[in-house]
């Protein structure tokens, strides 16, 4: 039985999260996996045919199969995520959309949709993001550890070309600009390897200063405490950040409504956000603009620099 999905919610910027369950049997385990449904466009059975393309080098790609007249890979999460899968029952498998790709998942089953606030999603990071960087945070729901996939790591391990930042950064040149100071950007990010890739190749390549954080909660705490110096000192808000650069999906505070705080806040509206986001989609593109997001960009486009001094070099004025 094919499910297609829609979203349950009407808002966006309520910092509230559609985390679909789903499992993986094991010889004596169930282990518990959480995805965003918005990068869910359909749970569908196993397809009767697949094909297995010759000389494959990713041990979890399954293979091949045509789905509405376009060919998807099938990857097997389980081994993905390094689990022996165990099948009880006909397995399932979930069309999902996300880094401009569409792609297909295996999994032993769904269980269902929770409607959470990023609040309730505890963050891996510290020692724990250090464990495992397939995962990017854990929530109780009715009793179960339910563990939240990086899904955007399972296309980078498919082609690291594909991944935000090339590991050996570098392949963007470096641009000139007309500004003098450089550009001070505010960066969130639950993921610590996009992180330090992002700052590496902004500050390496381009005039960029990066501060970064790891969610919206932390990168709106940043910003009261900018206000608070620029209310008390006399420095205009454009001379400590220039620019907010977020992810979406994030713990604690996503990125919808970190940009939703900030152009609703008198002192800090005038501030550029970018939203650089696996959920950046043409079918999503409203959501931020229903924030008042200055600019979207589908990770891995990189054409969110260009944009970004552009967006500067209108708006600044002066020093302190």
């Amino acid at each position: 039985m094919k499910t297609h999905m829609s979203n349950i919610l009407i808002e966006t910027g309520t910092n509230e999260a559609e985390i679909l369950e789903i499992f993986i049997d094991e010889e004596s385990y169930r282990g518990y996996y959480g995805m965003n449904v918005a990068k869910v466009l359909e749970i569908i059975p196993l397809p009767k045919r697949i094909i297995k393309p010759p000389n494959t080098t990713s041990p979890f790609t399954v293979g091949l199969f045509n789905h509405r007249e376009k060919i998807v890979a099938l990857i097997d999460l389980a081994k993905w995520l390094g689990r022996t899968r165990v099948e009880k029952k006909p397995p399932n498998v979930l069309i999902t959309e996300f880094n401009s790709m569409v792609n297909a998942f295996l999994v032993s089953g769904v269980t269902r949709i929770h409607r959470i606030t990023w609040n309730d999603i505890r963050p891996m990071d510290g020692y724990m993001e250090g464990l495992s960087e397939s995962i990017t945070g854990v929530v109780e729901l009715e009793g179960k550890i339910v563990l939240l996939l990086d899904l955007e790591k399972t296309i980078a391990d498919l082609n690291p070309d594909l991944a935000v930042i090339d590991s050996t950064g570098g392949f963007m040149e470096a641009q000139t600009t007309s500004l003098n100071e450089p550009i001070r950007i505010l960066h969130a990010d639950d993921s610590g390897v996009v992180r330090r890739n992002v700052k590496r190749l902004l500050e390496e390549n381009n005039h960029f200063l990066v501060e970064s954080v790891i969610n919206g909660e932390e990168a709106w705490a940043h910003l009261l405490n900018v206000k608070k110096r620029v209310l008390e000192g006399g420095c205009k808000l454009h001379d400590l950040v220039d620019v907010v650069l977020t992810d979406i999906e994030m713990p604690g505070m996503d990125g919808y409504y970190l940009c939703k705080l900030i152009k609703e806040d008198e002192e800090l509206s005038s501030l550029p956000v970018v939203l650089f986001s696996s959920l950046i989609t043409d079918r999503l593109l409203h959501k931020g603009q229903s924030v008042g997001a200055d600019g979207q960009f589908a990770k891995p486009d990189l054409a969110l620099v260009s944009f970004i001094r552009e967006s500067v070099e209108k708006r600044r004025s002066g020093n302190c």
